[in-house]
């Protein structure tokens, strides 16, 4: 997968836009941050429950790894695009839009 690729599966996310967040990439939905890249393109980010980070590294450990620190254990989960296909990103993107969603204010 590549940024253009992970990007166009953001953007098809209903209500979403890309935005710009520490001089990277974001993409947003009811105001909150549901995914980004990185600068150089190599690596993205959705934000997923901690319960369903475990389920998606569990099922795909090349693709998915947690963030640093208290963001890993939040559910912030990198994804590593080379590793990565269309299908699973989509389905991981979906449930980080969902709970960007579901997120009061």
């Amino acid at each position: 997968m590549t940024a253009k690729q992970f990007r166009r599966i953001a953007l098809r996310m209903t209500g979403a836009i890309e935005s710009a967040h520490m001089d990277h990439p974001d993409f947003r939905a009811n105001g909150r941050i549901f995914a980004t890249l990185t600068s150089d393109g190599k690596r993205g980010m959705v934000t997923l429950t901690p319960e369903q980070q475990t389920d998606m590294m569990r099922e795909h450990p090349a693709i998915f790894a947690p963030a640093a620190g208290a963001w890993g254990r939040g559910g912030s989960t990198i994804v590593i695009l080379s590793a990565a296909d269309d299908e699973t990103i989509g389905e991981a993107m979906t449930m980080a839009w969902n709970r960007t969603l579901k997120r009061k204010g």
